[in-house]
């Protein structure tokens, strides 16, 4: 996400707050469109499925969603009472951990509710390391789903390393360990642990092309295979360059294990120390 529209959902969220008995809270109806649900009835389901991990947890369900009617206005100036919940910042955190975090609005949430001090630049600072686990993970999926695509077609796990590693060249412009030495990777990790974001989307798209073309073009023995996932990575590479992005200039992220590590042990602060937090 960009930080335009990082703050400016962190203002929708701040705003949509309220003290309710000294208490942080946040109305289900004002969540519900916060998190782009045009329909109750199906932030209900989420909703309930927040309130199964709060139970779950040992938690007191009322003392986290309290039922509550609010005044609502409909057309010609009418009102009508409908039924709404109150929800703790943990609640809405467990909402948001139960929401399609494929949704833009449920990965901020996400972050935003597991960020105790209340500053945009630490919602953003998480979001981006969020973002970087979430793509990291997402390549290792295609390139799992890439490494079935090629088994099928003649290539071993052997001949595998052997595209990815021509790809990471071509993209690069530089093998594989010349990129880890330059970039100061310990040399038995995983080059993508160790790559800014960009780079991780980057691979991910390359091979995505790969396994699409292999299958629409019918593709198959290593050598052609080699020469596609090359092309590919040339097109990508060309896209950045461009744009003014040489990839193999930009620094070394953060190992992805301790970012990952870092949010997952916020998120279980979260869940032991959620007093402090409502």
């Amino acid at each position: 996400m960009k930080t335009n529209e990082i703050k400016l959902l962190f203002k929708q969220f701040e705003e949509a707050a309220s003290l309710v008995e000294n208490v942080e809270c946040w109305s289900a109806r004002d969540i519900q469109l916060l998190l782009g649900y045009s329909k109750w009835e199906n932030f209900e389901k989420v909703v309930e499925k927040a309130r199964v991990a709060c139970e779950n947890a040992g938690e007191k369900v009322s003392d986290h969603f309290p039922d509550v009617r609010k005044t609502i206005q409909m057309p010609k100036s009418a009102e009508r009472e409908v039924v709404d919940i109150l929800l703790t910042r943990y609640a809405c955190y467990l909402i948001a951990q139960n929401g399609d975090s494929r949704k833009p609005e449920i990965a901020f949430a996400q972050n935003y509710f597991a960020v105790q001090t209340r500053r945009a630049e630490l919602v953003e600072k998480r979001m981006l390391e969020y973002e970087r686990v979430k793509a990291r993970e997402k390549l290792s999926q295609t390139e799992k789903q890439l490494s079935a695509i090629l088994y099928e077609r003649g290539v071993d796990s052997k001949g595998f390393g052997i595209i990815r590693s021509k790809g990471d060249q071509a993209l690069f412009r530089l093998s594989t360990s010349q990129l880890k030495t330059k970039l100061g990777i310990p040399d038995k990790r995983p080059l993508a642990d160790f790559l800014p974001t960009i780079s991780i989307k980057a691979k991910d798209l390359a091979a995505e092309m790969t396994g699409l073309n292999v299958q629409t073009k019918n593709i198959k023995g290593q050598d052609r295979v080699e020469n596609e996932h090359v092309d590919n990575n040339l097109a990508v590479r060309k896209m950045l360059v461009n744009r003014g992005i040489v990839p193999e200039n930009l620094p070394a992220d953060e190992d992805i294990k301790k970012v990952q590590r870092k949010l997952e042990k916020e998120d279980k602060k979260l869940l032991k120390d959620k007093k402090n937090k409502t």
